[in-house]
């Protein structure tokens, strides 16, 4: 009898661990929604409570374990291997990331915004590719997301091209000419709320922070999708709109980036 319950003890433990490595995450790749509930709401939350640790936290502990310290491309091949193997997490991802690396290699821009910081890869992606002298502004509203990405970029070497402020978006905006000296930018990346994209594009507008030029380049626009933003930018006679179809970081679900011209 004793060794049945063991038999069957350890056949439901297995069958539970293969679900929850392989079986539902290959279920949910293709269904964005699905994803992001179980990676981004399940997992997390189990992990966190398994590890006593934040994600952004075994993030970070993958990096400077795995990662060259001063080699910027090291830093975002480990943190892509820690989301594609150990465990995933919202950056930009490397498929939409070398999206990202054209349109900065482009525009080789003196002046970026970044509205989002989370643990700093997207930020690490645009600092390695600036020229010298150019500045990178990234704001993050999690202190903790903050505390996190300041220590990766440091790892990748970057400290002095990127100026990370805390606080939230609609705070800060306003107050760029005034404490940064800055008078336009040639690139924001959006990549913070959803549901701030629009609002913070109009405030931008309204604080001549945008210049004809400006390109704003704003990621999962579909996944987890930001509708009424793609609808102004598509629509307004102010800009020359254009979709990049890609995937959701680490999976098959659709998603892109818009780059939107702003067109004075």
């Amino acid at each position: 009898m004793w060794l049945t319950l063991v038999y069957a003890c350890t056949g439901g433990a297995a069958l539970l661990y293969a679900l929850y490595r392989w079986v539902i995450p290959a279920a949910v790749q293709y269904h964005g929604g699905l994803a992001l509930v179980w990676h981004d709401v399940i997992v997390e939350r189990v992990m966190d409570t398994l590890t006593q640790s934040t994600r952004p936290q075994r993030l970070l502990g993958a990096v400077q374990q795995n990662a060259t310290r001063g080699d910027p491309r090291s830093v975002v091949k480990t943190i892509d291997q820690f989301c594609k193997h150990k465990e995933w997490a919202m950056n930009v991802g490397d498929e939409k990331g070398c999206i990202l690396d054209s349109v900065v290699s482009e525009l080789n821009p003196a002046t970026v915004l970044e509205l989002g910081t989370y643990c700093g890869y997207s930020t690490v992606r645009i600092a390695s590719l600036l020229p010298p002298h150019a500045r990178l502004i990234t704001l993050e509203f999690n202190p903790h997301f903050a505390a996190v990405a300041r220590q990766i970029i440091a790892w990748a070497g970057l400290q002095d091209k990127v100026l990370l402020v805390e606080g939230a978006s609609g705070d800060w905006i306003p107050k760029m000419k005034e404490q940064f000296g800055v008078k336009t930018f040639d690139l924001v990346f959006l990549d913070h709320w959803k549901d701030r994209y629009l609002p913070d594009t109009k405030l931008m507008e309204e604080c001549g922070l945008l210049r004809k030029g400006s390109v704003l380049l704003a990621d999962n626009v579909v996944c987890p999708g930001t509708p009424d933003y793609l609808q102004y930018v598509r629509n307004s006679p102010r800009y020359n709109s254009q979709y990049f179809r890609s995937h959701l970081e680490y999976t098959k679900a659709e998603d892109g980036l818009e780059k939107s011209v702003f067109l004075g």
